[in-house]
Parts: structure tokens; C-alpha cells; sequence
């Protein structure tokens, strides 16, 4: 606990991010009012001018390091955090922006900016736990807000978030939805994309976009070979797995194995 309040203190961080998981924690109303008499937000920028300064009982933190102060800035984070929770793909496998590891940083600026040489940003978009020791990571793009308050709730009673890890699949059976991969060729991520959203886009028809990023125990190579029996070339493949959580690991292999094969 801190010096200044009996109740266990949290601080939320930013990154290079666009703030969709600070937002989703925000809108979690009825929750907050539930819990505000047993926690102190000790540092929320996005919430409220006030800062109590550490060190803090628990961190959460959004957004991936991009620039060298971004560096620096983590390991001060951690230094002042008892417990450090990255929320979000870009805290957890360096979001949509590690794109630019797939390609030059350089030509991206010259194209981008009109005087890069005043933009300072690193060669790749890295997860928080590439740079410091991440406690628990909550993925999503943006993070459920159910799972966001099991997590809170968890610390505060001392025990281990309870958050699934199993494949979207799961959601689809649980609720009910008819696969759209199998019952009407719709290619679908789901198969190997961690649970966390409710199977949202299969109950409209939609593929799963793998939002959540890679479950626990992928088979990128089979669903591959899925994809290709509905007519996906491999390009198509590449920026199937290119998108939220393209540098998760799982995503970045087959992604690199799959443009491999295609290059001529």
C-alpha cells in the first residue's frame, strides 16, 4: 500500500497507442462507481489532472515502445510498480504499428513526414515485456471490459486473474453460432486467436480478425492450409495475420513463412 491512502493504489500508462483501452476502462461506469471505494487511481491522465506519486500497488499500461524515450520512460514505470499489467495488443505484441518491423522505418518517415529528421522513433514497435517483466497481459484490441474488472478485482483479493486462454471457437460454440469457415467458407481466424471478445464477429458472418492475438497453443501452419482451400493466395494470407497482433510470435512466423513461399 502507499504512504497516503489504505487502499491499494493504481496508475494507467500510455504508450504509443490510440487510447481505445483507456477508453474501454472509462467506460466501464456502473464497475468504477463499484469499485471506487476500494481502490485510489492514483495516476490516470486520461481521467483526472490529480497525481499521487508512487510507488503504485498496480500499473496498467497501453500502448507498445516506439521511440527511445519510450525506453526509458518503461523501465521508470516499472521501477515504481509493485505489479505491471500491459492492456491492449500494442502493450502485448506491439499493435498495429509493428508493422514498420516487416519493412524500412526510413522510407516509411521520408514518405510520411515532411521533416523526418525531427521524428525520433525506433526501427521496430516492441511489447512492454520486450523491455521490462510484465505481471499479467490482458489482450484485445480494444481489451474486454469484463475481463479489465476480473483483473482488477483479482488484485485486490490477492489471487491470479482468471482469464481464458482458449480459442475463439470455444465462444462460438458456447453461444451458438454456426462456423462460418465450415458452414459457408468465410475465412476465420478464430481457430487460433485467444478468447476475450464473445466471438462478436462470427455471430454477424464475419471471420474472426484476431483481435486478441494468438491462443496458447496455435496451429498457424493448418489453418493456413485452411485458408488456401477457400482460395486465399498467400499474399492474402500475409495480411490476414498482419494486422492487430502482427508481431505476436505465432502471427509473425507464419506471416514470415507465407511471404517466404511467395516471393518468386
Amino acid at each position: 500500500m502507499t504512504e497516503t491512502t489504505a487502499l491499494p493504489s493504481f496508475a494507467v500508462w500510455k504508450f504509443a497507442s490510440c487510447d481505445g483501452c483507456q477508453l474501454t476502462l472509462l467506460n466501464c461506469e456502473d464497475e468504477l462507481l463499484a469499485l471506487a471505494g476500494k481502490i485510489h487511481i492514483a495516476y490516470f491522465p486520461e481521467a483526472t489532472r490529480a497525481v499521487a506519486e508512487g510507488p503504485y500497488d498496480v500499473s496498467l499500461v497501453e500502448g507498445s515502445v516506439t521511440t527511445p524515450e519510450d525506453a526509458e520512460r518503461i523501465q521508470r514505470v516499472r521501477a515504481v510498480s509493485r505489479r505491471l499489467v500491459t492492456i491492449g495488443a500494442c502493450a502485448t505484441s506491439g499493435g498495429i504499428q509493428a508493422l514498420r518491423n516487416f519493412a524500412a522505418v526510413e522510407e516509411f518517415r521520408s514518405l510520411v513526414y515532411a521533416n523526418p529528421t525531427y521524428v525520433a522513433t525506433l526501427e521496430r514497435s516492441t511489447p512492454i515485456s520486450a523491455h521490462v517483466t510484465v505481471d499479467f497481459e490482458l489482450r484485445g484490441c480494444p481489451i474486454d471490459a469484463g475481463q479489465l474488472v476480473e483483473v482488477i478485482a483479482a488484485y485486490l483479493h490477492g489471487r491470479r486473474p482468471r482469464v481464458p486462454s482458449y480459442s475463439v471457437c470455444v465462444e462460438c460454440k458456447r453461444r451458438g453460432t454456426v462456423c462460418v469457415d465450415v458452414a459457408h467458407g468465410i475465412p476465420c481466424l478464430g481457430p487460433v486467436t485467444q478468447a476475450g471478445c464473445g466471438a462478436i464477429c462470427p455471430a454477424h458472418a464475419r471471420g474472426c480478425y484476431g483481435c486478441f492475438g494468438p491462443q496458447d497453443s496455435t496451429n498457424t501452419g493448418s489453418l493456413a492450409h485452411r485458408l488456401r482451400l477457400l482460395g486465399m493466395s498467400e499474399q492474402d494470407m500475409v495480411r490476414v495475420f498482419r494486422t492487430y497482433n502482427a508481431a505476436a510470435e505465432p502471427f509473425r512466423r507464419e506471416s514470415t513463412r507465407l511471404e517466404e513461399v511467395s516471393t518468386p
